[in-house]
C-alpha cells in the first residue's frame, strides 16, 4: 500500500462524531484501568501502614507495642477496607475467569486473600489463632503494583474492528429523481444507484452502471496495482477510486458487505486466539489445585489427628495464603515491563503478552508480499528506447513531466525515478486525462503520450516485438507524435530487507511462506527470487485465514506477517500476528506484535527477545514458588511431632527473599538478550 493509499484513507471523509466518541472511549479504557491499579496500589499503601502497625505479629517481630481498647476492630476495618477496595479488581477478576472456565492468576489471588480475610475475621470475633491482616494487605499490595506495573508495559487491547468499520465513508452521493443528494452509508439500500467520483472511497459493495475507471484495491485485496474497472465490474466498498467519475449500482449492504465479512472474520478469529493462557495463568492454576488440595487435606487430616477444628482450620488457612506468594506477584511483570522497554528500543511494540511469550515457539512464518515482503509501491525497473534520437534521461524527463499532474502510483514510480537521477522536469501544455488508459500533454509544441498496453490495442498502435507483455512488471509506453518511443517497466520492488530476513529465518529451521492476493506469476517470481519455501497466490483475505488454518492443522506453530486490511483475519487467526509499522492502522490494531522500522529482519529479533523473555519468566516463577516446597509441607504442619511449626514470622521472610531474587532476576534480561 502507498504513501498517497493510507493518506487517501485516513483523510478522504469527515469523521463521524459519534464514531469519534466511540473510538475516544475504547482508546482510553486501556488507560483508565492503569490509573484504576495506580490509585488503588498508593491507597493501599497508605491503609497498610497502620494495619503493619497494629498487628500483633508485626510488634512481635520488631518488639514495640501499639495497644488501646478496641484496636483489633480499628485492624478489622482497616483490613475490610483493603479487602474490598484493594483487592476489588481481582474480586471481579475472578468472575470473569471462571465465567470462562479458565482459572488463573485472578482466581489464585482471590481464593489467597479471601482466605486470609475470612479466617483473621473470624479472630477478632472469637475464633482461637493469629490474624493474617498483615498478609493480606501486602499481597494485595504487590498485585496492585505487579498489575500496574505489567499494564503499562504492554500496549492496549486491540480496536482492530473499529479501524475496520472506520474505512467506509460516512457520506454516499445517491441518485434520487435524477439528482445527486448525499446521505448515510447506513441509509443506502440494495438496488440504489450512487456516484462515486475522482479520488473517493466506494461507499458499498456494487456493480459500475455508467463509466470507467482504475481503483486501488491493494488495502483491501493486496493487489499492488489499481484494477482498471469498466461498466459491469464488481467494485467493493472501501477501495479507492481513481481518475474516474462513476456511477454504481449497490449490491451487498451491512452484514453481507464484503467489509462486514472481514470484520466478522477478525472478530471469531480473536475470540477463539484469546482462550490461550499465558504462562503465569497456568502456573497460577496449578497453585490454585494445589493450595485447596492441600489445605482441605491438612484440615481433614487435623480435625481426624486431634479432634480439635480451630487448631485444623488454623493450619488450612496457613497453607492457602502461603501457596500463593507475594513474589509471584511481581514474577512475570518485571519480566515483562524490561522485556518491552528492550524490545521498543529494538523496533518491537509489543500488543500481546502470551502471543509474545509464545513467540519462541514459531517454526512456520507467512509474509503478505506487498508492503511486507516488497514496499508496496511501484518502481521503475527497465526501460526499452525504440529511436535512436532519445536516451534514457530523456525518456525519464518527459514521462515524468506528463505523471507530475497525475495522483496515479505508476505516475509516483516514474517521478521516483526522475528525481533519484536528479532530472529537471518541463512544463507541460494541455494536460489531459485518459480515463483508464493513460495521459497526454504538448511539450515544445508535440504530442506526448504515456498510456497502457490497452490504448496501443484499441488505436491499432503497434507493441514492438521486442516488449514482452508478460511477467510481473507493468509496461506504460512514452509516445511522441502517436509514434512508440519507449517502454517503461514498472513493478513493486522488494524490499532489500528481506533477502537477509529469509535468510536468517531458514538458518533457525524456520519455514517461510508468502501469501498473496497478487497473480501467480508475480507470486511466483518473488518467491523463486526470495528462496521461500512455497507461496499462496490469488487468496482474498477470507481465504488468506483458510490458508492460516490450513497450515494449524498440520500442527504447525504459525506467525503471519501483514501490513493491510486484507491481512487482518490471517493476522487474528495467527498463532502470532506481526504488522509492519509502516501499514495500515487495521493491521496494526489487529496484530500482537508491531514492527516499528517495517524492517522484515526484526521477525528474527521478536523470536530472540521472545526465548529470552520467556527464559526468564520460568526462571522467576521458579524462585517466586521454590520456597513453597518447603513452606507448604512446615504450614501443614508435618513436622509438629518432631517440634517443628512454621511461624508466620519465618514465612514472611521467605517471602521477602524471595521477592527481591526475582526482581534482581528480571533486571538481568538484559544480559540474556544481549
Amino acid at each position: 500500500m502507498t504513501d498517497n493509499d493510507k493518506h487517501a484513507a485516513k483523510n478522504d471523509r469527515p469523521e463521524k462524531h459519534e464514531n469519534n466518541e466511540h473510538k475516544n472511549h475504547n482508546k482510553g479504557h486501556h488507560e483508565r484501568m492503569i490509573e484504576d491499579f495506580k490509585k488503588r496500589f498508593f491507597v493501599s499503601i497508605i491503609v497498610t501502614i497502620p494495619i503493619l502497625l497494629l498487628s500483633p505479629m508485626i510488634q512481635e517481630w520488631f518488639n514495640f507495642v501499639i495497644e488501646f481498647p478496641g484496636s483489633q476492630y480499628v485492624l478489622f476495618l482497616l483490613s475490610s477496607f483493603i479487602y474490598f477496595y484493594g483487592g476489588w479488581p481481582f474480586l471481579k477478576g475472578v468472575y470473569k475467569e471462571i465465567s470462562d472456565k479458565q482459572p488463573g492468576m485472578m482466581t489464585l489471588i482471590a481464593m489467597a486473600i479471601t482466605v486470609a480475610y475470612l479466617y483473621s475475621s473470624a479472630t477478632v470475633f472469637g475464633l482461637e489463632g493469629d490474624d493474617f491482616f498483615w498478609e493480606l494487605a501486602t499481597l494485595i499490595d504487590i498485585m496492585l503494583l505487579g498489575h500496574w506495573i505489567e499494564m503499562r508495559s504492554v500496549l492496549s487491547a486491540s480496536k482492530a474492528l473499529d479501524k475496520l468499520a472506520a474505512l467506509m465513508p460516512d457520506v454516499a452521493h445517491r441518485f434520487t429523481n435524477g439528482e445527486t443528494e448525499d446521505v448515510k452509508v447506513d441509509k443506502l439500500q440494495s438496488g440504489d444507484k450512487i456516484l462515486v467520483k475522482p479520488g473517493e472511497k466506494i461507499p458499498a459493495d456494487g456493480r459500475i452502471a455508467k463509466g470507467s475507471t482504475s481503483i486501488n484495491e491493494s488495502m483491501l485485496t493486496g493487489e499492488a496495482k489499481p484494477v482498471e474497472k469498466d461498466k459491469g465490474d464488481e467494485v467493493i466498498g472501501g477501495s479507492i477510486n481513481g481518475e474516474g467519475s462513476i456511477e454504481v449500482t449497490v449490491g451487498d449492504i451491512g452484514e453481507d458487505s464484503y467489509l462486514s465479512k472481514v470484520i466478522t472474520m477478525v472478530q471469531e478469529a480473536q475470540k477463539s486466539k484469546s482462550k490461550t493462557q499465558n504462562l503465569v495463568d497456568r502456573a497460577a492454576l496449578w497453585l490454585t489445585i494445589i493450595a485447596l488440595t492441600v489445605g482441605f487435606t491438612t484440615l481433614f487430616v487435623w480435625v481426624l489427628l486431634r479432634d480439635d477444628l480451630t487448631f485444623a482450620i488454623a493450619r488450612m488457612a496457613t497453607v492457602m495464603v502461603i501457596t500463593c506468594p507475594h513474589a509471584l506477584g511481581l514474577a512475570t511483570p518485571l519480566v515483562v515491563a524490561n522485556s518491552t522497554a528492550l524490545s521498543a528500543k529494538n523496533g518491537l511494540l509489543i500488543r500481546n503478552r502470551t502471543a509474545f511469550e509464545n513467540s519462541r515457539k514459531i517454526d512456520t512464518i507467512v509474509f503478505d508480499k506487498t508492503g511486507t515482503l516488497t514496499r508496496g509501491e511501484f518502481g521503475v525497473n527497465n526501460i526499452q528506447i525504440f529511436s535512436d534520437h532519445y536516451d534514457e534521461k530523456e525518456v525519464l524527463k518527459l514521462s515524468a513531466s506528463l505523471e507530475q499532474n497525475s495522483e496515479h502510483p505508476i505516475a509516483k514510480g516514474i517521478i521516483a525515478k526522475a528525481e533519484e537521477q536528479e532530472i529537471d522536469l518541463v512544463e507541460v501544455d494541455d494536460f489531459q486525462a485518459l480515463k483508464g488508459r493513460g495521459i497526454q500533454g504538448e511539450i515544445n509544441g508535440k504530442k506526448m503520450m504515456v498510456v497502457s498496453p490497452g490504448y496501443l490495442t484499441e488505436n491499432e498502435i503497434s507493441i514492438p516485438s521486442e516488449v514482452s507483455t508478460k511477467g510481473i512488471s507493468t509496461n506504460v509506453f512514452l509516445l511522441i507524435q502517436d509514434q512508440v518511443i519507449a517502454v517503461i517497466s514498472l513493478a513493486d520492488q522488494i524490499r532489500e530487507e528481506s533477502h537477509e530476513a529469509i535468510q536468517s529465518l531458514k538458518k533457525l529451521g524456520i519455514s517461510c511462506w508468502m501469501l498473496t492476493g497478487d497473480n501467480e506469476e508475480t507470486a511466483a517470481e518473488v518467491s523463486r527470487e526470495l528462496e521461500l519455501d512455497g507461496y499462496f497466490s490469488e487468496v482474498l483475505p477470507d481465504e488468506k485465514q483458510d490458508k492460516i488454518k490450513s497450515l494449524q492443522k498440520e500442527e504447525k506453530f504459525v506467525a503471519m506477517t501483514g501490513d493491510g486490511v486484507n491481512d487482518a483475519p490471517a493476522l487474528a487467526q495467527a498463532d502470532v500476528g506481526i504488522a509492519i509499522g509502516s501499514g495500515t492502522d487495521v493491521a496494526a490494531e489487529t496484530a500482537d506484535i508491531i514492527l516499528v522500522n517495517s524492517n522484515p529482519q526484526d521477525v528474527v529479533t521478536l523470536m530472540s527477545f521472545g526465548k529470552a523473555t520467556y527464559r526468564k519468566m520460568v526462571q522467576n516463577l521458579i524462585w517466586a514458588t521454590a520456597y513453597n516446597v518447603f513452606a507448604i509441607p512446615l504450614a501443614a504442619g508435618v513436622l509438629i511431632p518432631v517440634g517443628i511449626l512454621i511461624s508466620p514470622a519465618v514465612g514472611a521472610i521467605l517471602m521477602s527473599l524471595s521477592t527481591i531474587i526475582v526482581a534482581i532476576n528480571a533486571k538481568l534480561l538484559s544480559r540474556s538478550i544481549n
